[in-house]
């Protein structure tokens, strides 16, 4: 219930024959989602050089890299997430409703693995509505199909949960979370503590932690203390209504604009991880720039690294903002492609918003960003999607 079963699943299997192997097939992944994203630049664009620059521009993105190096959820995800979208254009070009039931499929199979797209579903059918307003055959039963092949696969589920746990939630991440960091987050800004110091008095940091501060919760059921955690988060987000909007759009700046670098850093072992840590917790304080200032004083070479990558991003988000508005993007893919970029965004926010959060968008960016440079190049002529 903590997890959602995907990426557990895929664990069991391909640790199997040995660890090594489970390390092979998240190498095999990590250089699909550059097919992957290849493929979805030429559904939007139908030109193999704007879909081969993508691919080679998101195979030397730093956030990419990172997680291609580690076991974790994030590639698999993407994988599965890159498959939706190119499925969601094929269809924008060809309506094809069996194509569109594919994109649901797999958007349900990503959730499954990372639930952050659980309440995706809803927004991409209700655009799938509005673009296809002036095509009567097409403009309920798209958003139809999509809903009834992503939606009842994450409500089994629920439902699972309910009758296994009394949780009816589709992850308790979703109530866990919340409450560790943005419950902690509010506390911490409002009696002005470091908000790693509230969280550990929430009881974060792992079940001996949290038992520890909720004596009196060791024999609940799981659900009970997760009621109480939604509960304890909902009185506290109701007094800080204003502070909760701050931090949310706080979050979202650092999903944006941080350049991810502590997971390098930890991966690498350039700095030791307390110094990590110490530096993560002044970048989600109230002035994250002094801390970063302070912590590149400290380490140059590992603040030139940041620099350097910062510099890259910023690079990025200016050739993607030109091929928005020279590279002859077509205009239901910009819409899909925007609207997907908004919802990470926003549903990334908060107190624990970080760089690695970005990885979902990268795609997206990178593709734009192709088309940037496109457009000094050659002329890129408009083509029409829907």
């Amino acid at each position: 219930m903590s997890r959602t079963p995907g990426y557990p699943l895929f664990l069991a299997l391909t640790t199997l024959p040995g660890m090594e192997f489970a390390v092979l097939v998240q190498v095999i992944l990590s250089a699909l989602t550059v097919v992957l994203v290849w493929r979805l630049a030429r559904g939007i664009f139908e030109d193999d050089r704007i879909a081969l620059l993508s691919a080679w521009i998101f195979a030397f993105e730093p956030v990419s890299i990172f997680n291609s190096i580690a076991l974790m959820s994030e590639t698999l995800f993407l994988v599965l997430f890159l498959l939706s979208l190119e499925r969601l254009v094929q269809f924008l070009r060809g309506h094809r409703l069996l194509v569109l039931a594919q994109a649901g499929i797999f958007l349900a199979a990503a959730t499954f693995v990372r639930p952050v797209t659980y309440y995706l579903p809803v927004p991409l059918a209700l655009g799938l509505f509005l673009v296809l307003a002036r095509v009567p055959a097409l403009r309920w039963k798209a958003p139809a199909v999509l809903l009834l092949t992503a939606l009842p696969w994450l409500a089994a589920w629920q439902i699972r949960n309910w009758v296994e746990t009394g949780f009816s939630g589709f992850s308790s991440i979703g109530v866990e979370n919340p409450y560790f960091y943005d419950t902690a987050d509010l506390i911490a800004r409002t009696e002005h503590r470091p908000a790693f110091q509230v969280m550990r008095e929430l009881g974060g940091g792992g079940r001996s932690n949290y038992f520890a501060a909720h004596p009196e919760q060791v024999g609940w059921s799981q659900a009970q203390r997760l009621a109480f955690m939604k509960s304890e988060t909902d009185k506290v987000v109701r007094q800080h209504l204003g502070l909760l909007l701050l931090s949310r759009i706080q979050g979202s700046a650092r999903v944006v604009f941080s350049p991810a670098a502590n997971d390098l850093l930890l991966q690498l072992a350039l700095v030791d991880p307390a110094e990590v840590m110490k530096m993560r917790a002044g970048l989600h304080a109230q002035d994250p720039l002094y801390a970063a200032s302070e912590f590149a004083d400290a380490h140059p070479f590992v603040g030139a690294l940041m620099a350097g990558l910062e510099i890259l991003l910023l690079g990025t988000y200016f050739l993607a903002v030109k091929g928005v508005l020279r590279g002859g993007v077509p205009g239901a893919c910009l819409w899909l492609l925007f609207g997907v970029w908004l919802y990470f965004m926003a549903i990334s926010g908060g107190a624990q918003g970080g760089g690695r959060y970005r990885l979902p968008v990268m795609p997206i960016l990178c593709i734009l960003a192709a088309a940037g440079v496109r457009t000094g190049v050659a002329p890129i002529r408009p083509r029409t999607a829907a």
